[in-house]
């Protein structure tokens, strides 16, 4: 009978949140399929191995019973459900995602907010661009999309940001739970206010769709999915831009081919490739089984690293470094199997073709002046919390 994978009970929460791809350029290395202690979860950090657990749901459910997602959203949400059940709920919300209606209201009400943003930063100056650009452009177009314009660009990022830390609170800090028990009090109130307004003039925001179905799900489910759009639409295209920016503008060579050939989709899909903004993702074992050798028994949580397996040496060389112009391989930033992420269209579209053009066009200059003075952070989610630029 196979052993348990190795357990390693020096890695922290904090080594993981400061920098994680040392840690798993190490284990993909040396020891591919790793128990963390700090976690309680077992890591995978080989792309054939997470493409492997995302593609076999009737073996590693999403239902992963181990994790804070429930205490922080209060809701068992889509995210945690398989088969038809995952499907009901995923498909509620499809018709707002139809490539029609991202092309004719999203990436319109998305480049009218990139102008109403850009309008409102100066020329000549060091900006930081996660508070002046970033992080409010992803919010409120998140909120368009959603059907949630009456809540603010803070109120937003705030709702995302707290969910997002709760989501992976695997400390089971409560100071991190009573934050997030505010923010769903918050939330829930707005959408009780707004759901008599989108019954009367139904629209294609996703709030609207689902309360207008002709079968609609319970309205429990419907509130706790907008929320799971939340706290991962506004961090991944705000993280997927900074990301993006930072590998361009510290390898100008790169970036002056994207600009002459309009690469910029390319750009985007190396740039989520090189730091994954939704790092992880959590399955439950429903029955013993190996991998690489080792045993992974029924009840186990494993970890699927994307931000690891993204760099992985089996599909890339020097993986670590963003390079645009790669040998095009598929990366699994937006996961794959049944929960593919359902906003990548929009992702695509609002990240790569609406706001980086426009960026550089009117910014054509722009630089990082210290490159030091960028920081980053996150384990689960992961990207620039502050990225200084000279804006000429």
């Amino acid at each position: 009978m196979a052993a348990l994978a190795p357990l390693n009970d020096t890695i922290t929460l904090e080594d993981l949140h400061r920098d994680p791809f040392p840690i798993y350029r190490c284990l993909r290395a040396q020891t591919p399929v790793m128990r963390i202690k700090a976690t309680g979860r077992t890591f995978l950090t080989k792309a054939a191995d997470t493409k492997y657990v995302k593609d076999h749901p009737e073996i590693f459910s999403s239902d992963d019973t181990n994790t804070p997602m429930e205490r922080a959203f209060q809701a068992h949400t889509l995210m945690r459900k398989d088969g038809a059940a995952h499907m009901r709920e995923r498909m509620a919300m499809a018709p707002a995602f139809a490539p029609k209606v991202i092309k004719n209201e999203w990436v319109p009400a998305y480049t009218k907010i990139a102008q109403d943003y850009f309008a409102r930063l100066p020329r000549g100056e060091v900006v930081d661009l996660f508070p002046m650009l970033a992080g409010p452009y992803a919010a409120r177009g998140l909120a368009s999309l959603l059907g949630l314009e009456t809540a603010s660009d803070k109120q937003m990022q705030r709702w995302s940001q707290t969910l997002i830390n709760d989501a992976g609170n695997f400390g089971w800090r409560d100071d991190l739970f009573a934050a997030s028990d505010k923010a769903n009090a918050e939330m829930n109130a707005l959408f009780d206010g707004l759901q008599d307004h989108h019954r009367a003039t139904p629209n294609n925001s996703v709030f609207a769709i689902m309360l207008n179905a002709d079968e609609p799900i319970e309205m429990s489910q419907i509130y706790a999915n907008i929320k799971i759009a939340i706290g991962g639409g506004i961090n991944e295209p705000r993280d997927a831009l900074l990301t993006i920016l930072c590998g361009l503008l510290t390898n100008p060579d790169q970036l002056s081919q994207v600009k002459k050939n309009a690469d910029w989709d390319k750009a985007f899909e190396e740039g989520i490739r090189w730091v994954a903004p939704i790092s992880v993702s959590g399955r439950r074992v429903v029955e013993d089984t190996e991998i690489r050798g080792c045993l992974i028994p029924k009840g186990e949580s494993v970890m699927t690293i994307q931000a690891g397996t993204n760099r992985d040496e089996d599909l890339y060389e020097n993986g670590e470094n963003f390079d645009v112009y790669r040998e095009v391989k598929s990366h699994q930033s937006f996961g794959n199997g049944p929960h593919f992420c359902q906003g990548i269209h929009v992702a695509r579209r609002t990240v790569g073709q609406v706001m980086l053009p426009m960026l550089f066009d009117r910014f054509p200059n722009m630089t990082i002046p210290k490159l030091n003075d960028v920081k980053w952070n996150g384990f689960g989610f992961r990207g620039p919390v502050q990225m200084p630029v000279l804006l000429k």
